[in-house]
């Protein structure tokens, strides 16, 4: 037996064979058409039932028997028995359900009769039922009170007898014909030679001339949740929790549970309990915790033994009071009863979800003992689990905390989607697509592995898994705070900076540096809000754009900041902000990646800080102070972050090389930056000048050409004529009248045209010498037009960056001064001349030389002109 619930987990949809069957009628010669999706259950058939509301009709049909059904499914049943000249059926007489109570029909088969002549109780006539339908079938069904809840429902109404042909292993039994057939049969057993009972059922009423058709459905039909196998219903006794009582409590303890996400407890956990069934809780197997009922043969009488010490009192042996209480121990206990006789434990188990239910209370043995712990922490703050366990753990928390309780044993749940194969398919080891999680774990980390799973998508969703989305995670989010701590501990080091000997001094911080304190605390106060209502992914968006900010903007603007000598007040500024931010953003994150983030703690935070704990997990975790939030200053850099963006796939667009640097970028924005930031966007962009306009339209302009499509079937013969007025018109001035009248109006010698957005094909081309990127809000336009001073800066850049380069490959230090030499002709000598002062500050130079070069020397293509370089260390 399984519970509900338990069938509720395992439903497949199955296309199989169904049967309209010909039932005959005593004292006619008739027949009842009834329908089954179960063909095996015909051998326990002792009834029919039809809907008493419902009109039937006697009808002579095409193949010229006569029949009963639903007057409402006579067409789609009886169609097809069209004879030349004549139609399918012919409707005989009209009646209801009603009228149709208590006639009587043949058996179906002599075993059922026998064993209802058995229990001396009338069988084999037709019963009257609302859960009958008209959505398929006949509209009369065959019942079998032995193999369907609502079959066993009316049986026991009207008294029907209990016939069941099919025994405990799922065979048809000796009596029948078909004895030792299995009813369902899963794959397995049907690939090794077993035989499904549902077609030799079928092949034996057609070969009687019983069976009227076998169309084929497609339908639900439950399978086990462990071993995915096909259920039968099969009634049988077993005791049950009667859920039904307490469905109110169990809906109204529902609605104090949060639920994520909320329309899991609202749908698919709410519905099912406004419609919940009796538990059936005992299993007949060996092995389970024993069910704690003792039953006396002779009086009828039942005791529920509570504990160990009860039971040793009820049995009036000290010894069971210690006594392993598992079969066979356990049913070795005899409890005197009253009337003399021996009461013993009746033989089933526990259902094991009642195990699994009852964890709040077992894992502290209460109510035996740790009542005031057990107390303080019930209900759970906080549980999770798969999808799948709607029906199963979740339910069986919430069923018993109610029953003893009145309370749901939760407080909040996240509700887990299930993990897929990379094309979304379910992993299975039949088809080859599962991922072995050690091996995963091992190449790419435990931290990467839960990195993915909380940016993926939605907890409640499923996730597909691939090792690439994994790499992708380790390398946007762990790579790029590694890289920033990395940095931090280089230059740390290398001027051996404690932060615990400084103090951040607000007033004398740089724009960056308040901005990236504001983000840090934003950030605190953001994934601690967002953890706070069980959003994961989102928590994890804010870190990770956190840490892009962290690394790619703000420690990568402010590396020179950490190369001077001493400790002056702007480096001990930028290494207290580093500090801090990744000290803020390796607490906050711990939670989502344990490993990496102790490592950091264990290497940058533990030895500066005095009381710090041993482990960033014993830590307390951080609260956001919030006069350090600038708002203003927060919104402001987002802007200047986006024009940078928008610059650079600006100068992609114009194919201009971020090292050459740029004459003046002109900006339309919804608010104009402040000139303390003028600076970010001019050094990230390499250009002289940023000038804020409410008008870009001189660096841009339209053309227009005819939509064929629409502007034909109008104007047709005028088609030429627009076209070249369109081809003439100011672009800029005709885009403004579109806008403002939603129509251009062209006047021509044939007449006049007036044309709307859809009429026209509409593309905005540059002035030359200009580029432009645009949004809906923002507006880029770069100068590109260079000059001769332009062009030897970008030289200048290209040198100090290939030098550069050259320094890293030779690895020499951060700090490695350096002797340049150099050999080329033209330009490029005038540049190294002219230049040389700069290009030696930026690479740490202390000499340039026009001479054959030495140390590690390199060819380079500079610009286009040819070039050796060689770097040695001084």
């Amino acid at each position: 037996p399984l519970s509900s619930h338990e069938v509720a987990q395992g439903y497949k949809t199955l296309k199989e064979r169904s049967a309209v069957v010909r039932f005959k009628a005593v004292g006619e010669d008739a027949y009842f058409l009834a329908w089954t999706t179960t063909p095996w259950t015909l051998l326990s058939n002792v009834a029919l039932c039809v809907n008493p509301g419902e009109t039937y009709v006697k009808v002579k049909a095409g193949d010229g028997n006569v029949y009963y059904l639903a007057e409402a499914l006579a067409p789609s049943v009886l169609g097809g028995l069209e004879t030349e000249g004549a139609p399918a059926y012919e409707v005989l007489e009209r009646m209801t359900g009603k009228d149709l109570e208590y006639r009587e029909y043949e058996p179906l088969y002599e075993c059922a009769k026998a064993e209802a002549d058995k229990q001396h109780k009338k069988a084999f006539y037709v019963l009257n039922d609302d859960y009958v339908t008209m959505e398929d079938g006949t509209g009369i069904v065959h019942q079998a009170p032995a193999f369907g809840e609502d079959d066993a429902r009316v049986g026991r109404r009207y008294g029907m007898p209990f016939v069941q042909m099919v025994d405990g292993h799922g065979r048809l039994k000796e009596e029948t014909p078909f004895a030792g057939l299995r009813c369902k049969p899963s794959e397995e057993e049907v690939k090794k030679g077993e035989i499904s009972a549902d077609p030799e059922v079928l092949k034996e009423l057609r070969e009687r001339g019983l069976l009227f058709s076998s169309p084929k459905i497609e339908h639900e039909y439950p399978h086990c949740w462990r071993c995915k196998t096909p259920l039968l219903y099969y009634a049988r006794e077993s005791w049950y929790i009667e859920m039904t009582k307490v469905r109110d409590a169990l809906v109204a303890n529902n609605r104090k549970i949060n639920w994520v996400p909320k329309s899991m407890g609202e749908g698919r956990f709410g519905n099912w309990l406004e419609n919940i069934q009796d538990w059936a809780l005992s299993r007949n197997r060996y092995w389970g915790t024993p069910l704690n009922i003792w039953e006396c043969p002779k009086c009828g009488k039942r005791i529920s033994v509570g504990s160990r010490k009860e039971l040793a009192e009820l049995t009036k042996n000290p010894e069971n009071e210690t006594i392993e209480l598992h079969r066979p121990y356990v049913d070795r206990c005899v409890i005197p009863c009253e009337c003399g006789g021996e009461m013993k434990r009746v033989p089933e188990v526990i259902d094991c979800w009642f195990d699994s239910g009852a964890m709040p209370y077992a894992e502290l043995h209460y109510p035996f003992e740790n009542k005031e712990l057990f107390e303080k922490r019930f209900p759970a703050d906080f549980i999770s689990e798969a999808v799948d366990q709607t029906r199963g753990w979740f339910y069986a928390l919430h069923a018993e905390s109610t029953l003893l309780f009145d309370s749901p044993a939760f407080r909040n749940v996240i509700v887990m989607g299930l993990v897929q194969d990379e094309n979304g398919e379910k992993m299975s080891k039949s088809k080859g697509n599962t991922v072995d999680p050690m091996k995963v774990l091992s190449e790419y980390g435990a931290d990467a592995v839960r990195w993915y799973f909380y940016t993926s998508s939605a907890p409640w969703l499923p996730k597909r898994f691939s090792d690439k989305l994994v790499q992708e995670g380790q390398r946007k989010f762990l790579g790029t705070l590694w890289n920033t701590y990395a940095f931090y501990t280089l230059y740390a080091d290398i001027d051996s900076f404690d932060p615990s000997k400084y103090v951040l001094d607000r007033k004398s911080l740089s724009v960056m540096d308040r901005w990236i304190l504001s983000k840090t605390h934003s950030m605190i106060r953001d994934v601690d809000r967002d953890l706070a209502e069980y959003k994961i992914t989102e928590a994890a968006d804010v870190l990770e754009t956190f840490v892009d900010d962290l690394s790619n903007w703000y420690v990568r603007r402010g590396r020179e900041r950490y190369w001077g000598k001493g400790m002056e007040e702007d480096k001990v500024n930028a290494f207290m902000t580093l500090y801090t931010a990744l000290k803020a953003v390796t607490l906050v994150s711990a939670p989502f990646i344990p490993f990496m983030t102790e490592q950091i703690y264990q290497n940058v935070i533990r030895p500066v800080e005095k009381d710090a704990p041993e482990s960033v997990h014993l830590a307390d975790y951080p609260a956001f102070d919030e006069s350090m939030i600038d708002e203003a200053l927060e919104k402001e850099i987002d802007l200047v972050l986006k024009l940078v963006v928008m610059g650079r796939a600006a100068r992609n667009a114009a194919a201009i090389k971020n090292r050459q640097p740029l004459k003046k970028m002109f900006v339309r924005a919804p608010f104009v930056v402040s000139e303390r930031c003028h600076d970010i966007i001019t050094d990230e962009l390499n250009v002289k000048e940023i000038e804020f306009t409410d008008d870009v339209s001189s660096f841009t302009t339209y053309t227009f050409k005819p939509q064929l499509r629409t502007v034909g079937p109008k104007y047709g013969k005028m088609l030429g004529s627009i076209r070249n007025a369109l081809s003439a018109l100011d672009g800029n001035a005709a885009m403004n009248e579109l806008k403002a009248n939603g129509r251009i109006v062209l006047t021509m010698a044939e007449g006049t045209a007036e044309l709307t957005e859809e009429d026209l094909l509409i593309e905005m081309t540059e002035q030359p010498g200009y580029v432009t990127e645009s949004d809906q809000l923002v507006t880029v336009v770069l100068d590109t037009n260079l000059d001769a001073g332009l062009i030897d800066e970008g030289y200048v850049r290209e040198i100090i960056s290939k030098v550069q380069t050259m320094r890293k490959e030779a690895d020499f230090v951060v700090t490695d001064h350096i002797r340049i030499t150099f050999e080329s002709a033209g330009s490029l000598a005038r540049i190294f001349r002219e230049y040389g002062e700069e290009i030696k500050k930026e690479t740490l130079g202390e000499s340039i030389e026009n001479v054959s070069p030495k140390g590690y020397v390199k060819e380079w293509d500079v610009n286009g002109e040819e070039c050796r370089i060689g770097v040695e260390r001084v």
